[in-house]
């Protein structure tokens, strides 16, 4: 998921030059693409932490 976030930045900076505008169709396109990516990137992250913090407290 990480790579393919990398992927959309790069691909985003690209169409955003060639277009000139950061509010063309295909550059906002792009980033909504890439804020779900993020999304679901940070709800990973937050089951990550509660599992862990359970795990330490089922050590305790």
């Amino acid at each position: 998921m990480l790579r393919q976030l990398h992927s959309l930045r790069k691909k985003l900076h690209e169409i955003a030059e060639a277009r000139g505008s950061l509010t063309d169709p295909a550059v906002l396109a792009i980033s909504e693409e890439a804020d779900q990516l993020i999304v679901a990137l940070q709800q990973i992250q937050r089951e990550e932490i509660a599992v862990s913090s359970m795990k330490r407290e089922e050590n305790t």
